[in-house]
């Protein structure tokens, strides 16, 4: 689960991480008031708006902008709440903006070499230490992928120990590494250590703070000041049960429509970018399932000279589980099948605790209750179904007797004679 930036700068301040103030605001008539609540107090009288959107690139998408007056403020905000936004990390047709932060635009110190006092800092699981790990650079308020590409040298990564998290020898270190001095680096080390802490309490899977910047000297800060003033947090969701308050703060209009579709309905589902959809019961079956239509996919174009054309694979994950109801099942198909891209079904189920009779009747119910888009019912792509395990004779007599309402079945007798037949049935 991921929350937007003001909800992040929120959760941060709540552990004493320091954050500039701000506002979110979700209509352009209150852009003024937000603006002078936010320019109250600011040294430079700047103040920067921001789309809050979950994507990435808003800054090269013009959906970032620091504006000096009210009526710059009122301009922003009417552009990013009245068109989408575009960047790489969005749909082909952007996502709609619903949601601006105005907060303070916090001045950033020069470095004596040159560049902006900007730094990079994360908290993440490293999967092939099985630890999570710190992440930190001197290279901050950039794409840290593009800095780890070409510079892997300026990243820092340290191990936090699995019981007393990120210690303070550790986070001195990385303070020193980056840079920081004289009243800095405790300012650096609170930071780091306090973020560790809300990685852990809070069951994260990412904590991430780009840019973390140092400000100019000031009466208040002889050395300047560190603070945070963009964050990114994912949260694991197997531990929301544990956390109401943050489980509170999702923006369900910001996830896949079709995801948590499937999520009400007990499914795991992930949309991918291929023509055969799948049904699957076990997230190793649906896996392997995924695999074998993308091998079948390649050795069917390589066999017809047609290695170089767009590749046949998988559109989606979807795992009904162990014990899926034939109301699951049966809304399982009908998500498959809102994604326009699905040129056909394959059904692989191995029958231990999800009985294969329950399945077929699933699919006897999905054919005949969906409605496509001219208004008749059926299922109009080619289907093929692999089924085997737990009353398999039961779910394919089923299957046969219901064959008139089922034109486009096949059945398989194994995976690969599966996937066989459905890459070639999308192809054709």
């Amino acid at each position: 689960m991921k929350i937007h930036e003001h909800q992040a700068r929120d959760l941060l301040a709540s552990f004493k991480i320091p954050v500039p103030p701000g506002r979110m605001i979700e209509s352009i008539h209150h852009a003024a008031d937000a603006f002078r609540a936010a320019a109250e107090g600011s040294t430079t009288g700047e103040v920067v708006i921001k789309a809050q959107v979950h994507a990435g690139g808003r800054g090269k998408a013009g959906f970032v902008k620091i504006v000096k007056n009210v009526d710059e403020a009122t301009a922003a905000a009417s552009f990013m709440l009245t068109h989408r936004m575009k960047s790489p990390q969005t749909p082909p047709e952007g996502l709609e903006v619903k949601k601006v932060l105005v907060a303070q635009a916090a001045p950033i110190a020069r470095r004596p070499a040159g560049g902006s006092e900007e730094f990079y800092l994360a908290i993440t699981t490293d999967r092939k230490s099985r630890r999570n790990i710190l992440i930190a650079s001197r290279e901050g308020g950039v794409e840290i992928e593009q800095v780890a590409h070409d510079r892997p040298d300026a990243i820092i990564k340290v191990p936090l120990h699995p019981l007393l998290g990120l210690q303070d020898f550790a986070a001195r270190e990385v303070a020193f590494r980056l840079g920081f001095r004289g009243r800095q680096v405790s300012q650096a080390i609170h930071i780091m250590k306090s973020l560790s802490r809300l990685f852990i309490e809070k069951d994260c899977t990412l904590a991430e703070i780009n840019p973390l910047i140092l400000t100019p000297p000031d009466e208040q800060h002889p050395d300047g000041q560190v603070m945070a003033i963009d964050a990114k947090f994912s949260f694991d969701e197997n531990g929301l049960f544990r956390h109401p308050e943050i489980e509170s703060l999702a923006d369900h209009s910001e996830e896949n429509q079709a995801e948590a579709r499937a999520h009400r309905f007990g499914l795991s589902y992930i949309a991918l970018d291929g023509q055969i959809g799948c049904l699957v019961n076990g997230a190793g079956l649906a896996m392997a399932t995924m695999d074998i239509i993308k091998l079948e996919g390649q050795k069917y174009l390589e066999s017809r000279g047609k290695s170089g054309t767009a590749p046949i694979e998988p559109a989606n994950f979807l795992d009904v589980g162990g014990s899926a109801s034939e109301e699951a099942v049966t809304e399982a198909f009908s998500i498959i099948l809102s994604d326009s891209r699905v040129k056909g079904i394959l059904v692989n189920i191995f029958g231990g605790i999800m009985k294969c009779d329950v399945i077929a009747q699933g699919i006897i119910n999905a054919a005949r209750g969906f409605k496509n888009k001219d208004g008749s019912t059926g299922f109009k792509v080619p289907l093929v179904v692999r089924l085997e395990g737990t009353n398999v004779e039961a779910g394919r007599k089923l299957l046969q007797d219901a064959k008139g309402s089922l034109p486009t079945l096949q059945a398989a007798t194994d995976l690969s004679d599966a996937a066989r037949k459905v890459v070639a049935a999308v192809a054709g």
